[in-house]
């Protein structure tokens, strides 16, 4: 099992930054992927149980949302189209000078053997392009 937490603030307001993560596609225009929604949520189109396909042309890992504190934390996990036994992601939102903390968590129990260093990497290498995306959101 690999995991690993990334902090980093998003200078906007906390609704607005929680709710560039909770509609997960509001922030295709700035990622080199895209997140497709395939199924809504209860209760609201991003609620529990939205699914998304995060990839590209329709084609990659499928996630699934399974908690949301409105403002406050989204959880995910990945359902389908990853070489995981289980994966999870955690995004908090705290009020901070200058914007928003948001702290973003995986962590994940690949299928094959792989050194917990390069899993780190990787999840690392998913997470901040996202964050990234976040900030260029807000900036413009």
């Amino acid at each position: 099992m690999a995991s690993t937490t990334v902090d980093t603030v998003v200078p906007a307001p906390r609704e607005v930054v929680y709710q560039l993560f909770a509609a997960r596609d509001s922030l295709n225009a700035h990622l080199p992927i895209n997140f497709t929604l395939r199924k809504p949520g209860t209760g609201e189109l991003n609620g529990v149980g939205a699914r998304y396909t995060v990839g590209l042309g329709g084609v990659g890992i499928t996630e699934e949302t399974t908690r949301l504190v409105p403002g406050e934390r989204i959880e995910y996990k990945i359902v389908a189209g990853a070489p995981v036994k289980n994966h999870t992601g955690i995004i908090t939102f705290a009020d901070a000078p200058g914007g928003t903390l948001v702290t973003y968590s995986m962590e994940s129990y690949p299928k094959l053997p792989v050194p917990d260093r390069i899993m780190v990497a990787a999840l690392r290498g998913l997470i901040n392009p996202i964050l990234s995306a976040a900030r260029k959101a807000v900036a413009k």
